[in-house]
């Protein structure tokens, strides 16, 4: 996620990705590039287009809302402390 001024900003293509609609950067390429995105309700052939918090990008059937706020921390669930530590 990168910040144009105050306002956080993500690439099309990686909008895809972290949404599950595609396994690589290539996939998203070629799904943009052949005009089956959708943002905002138009056609979108820009893999670098910078959605923001709001727009709606539809692709396959499916739309979703991007929402760019960053995670509480201190909502984040704590390790478990009985958890076995991983193997160095």
């Amino acid at each position: 996620m990168t910040d144009e001024g105050d306002v956080p900003t993500l690439p099309l293509a990686a909008a895809l990705k972290l949404a599950g609609h595609v396994g690589t950067g290539g996939q998203a390429k070629q799904l943009i590039q052949a005009g089956e995105v959708r943002v905002n309700g138009e056609v979108e052939t820009r893999r670098k287009r910078r959605l923001r918090a709001g727009d709606e990008i539809e692709v396959a059937g499916a739309s979703f809302v991007l929402d760019l706020d960053a995670p509480d921390p201190d909502e984040a669930d704590p390790p478990d402390a009985d958890a076995d530590p991983p193997d160095a």
